[in-house]
């Protein structure tokens, strides 16, 4: 699995170096940005460094819930969820495609929940990514 364009624990990402790490992936990430301020209220951004092998990793909350973790790579990134069984029950009920819902039954279930994560390359995969965010609010 691909780790974080940031590794240096020394040099903490801003939205300049963001950016330029997502290329044209960083349309998808300000999409999903403004979705979560127009249907939920603004979130907090919070950068967390988790180590050499992760890396700098965006974490994003909202009223101080975790609402997933964005990874950045080399010209797309990654999103993470954790949805505890409620959650994961309103996803398998979902539209959503039957690859996430598989992805997600098949993950591996830890005290917080299962863990989903979704690779951002394409405008579609926006549209799962809002799904998910309601889901997980709802939740």
């Amino acid at each position: 699995m691909d780790t974080s364009v940031f590794p240096d624990k020394s040099k903490k990402p801003d939205t300049r170096r963001l950016n330029k790490a997502l290329g044209e992936s960083a349309p998808y990430w300000k999409a999903i940005q403004a979705y979560i301020i127009k249907k939920h209220g603004e979130a907090l951004e919070e950068w967390k460094y988790y180590g050499p092998k992760a890396g700098w990793v965006l974490k994003v909350l909202l009223k101080r819930r975790n609402l997933f973790f964005l990874t950045p790579l080399k010209d797309y990134f990654r999103i993470t969820f954790v949805f505890g069984d409620k959650a994961a029950s309103a996803v398998e009920k979902s539209n959503l495609r039957a690859a996430v819902k598989k992805d997600l039954s098949d993950a591996r279930r830890y005290v917080e929940g299962r863990a989903l994560r979704i690779e951002v390359k394409r405008q579609k995969d926006v549209a799962s990514i809002t799904k998910l965010i309601d889901i997980k609010i709802a939740s």
